[in-house]
C-alpha cells in the first residue's frame, strides 16, 4: 500500500496579496480549497507545480564586487 501524499501546508497560512500565494507552502486559495477532493495524482501535480514555483521565486544571488584593502 502507498503511503497518501502530504500536504503541503506549513502552518504559515498568510496569502501574499502580490502573487496570490500563500506565504508558507506558495499554494493559491483554490489548491488549498480543493486539496482534500485531489486524488492521489492531482496531488502530485500540485507538488510539482509548488517546486516550480519556489524556484521561481528563489532569489537570485546578488554578485559582490571586489573590496580593496583600505590599508
Amino acid at each position: 500500500m502507498t503511503q497518501p501524499v502530504p500536504s503541503p501546508c506549513t502552518s504559515v497560512c498568510r496569502m501574499d496579496e502580490a502573487s496570490g500565494l500563500c506565504a508558507g507552502c506558495l499554494r493559491t486559495l483554490d489548491e488549498i480549497a480543493v486539496w482534500s477532493l485531489l486524488d492521489d495524482g492531482e496531488k502530485r501535480a500540485v507538488w510539482v507545480e509548488l517546486d516550480r514555483r519556489r524556484e521561481r521565486l528563489r532569489p537570485t544571488p546578488v554578485a559582490r564586487l571586489p573590496v580593496e584593502d583600505a590599508a
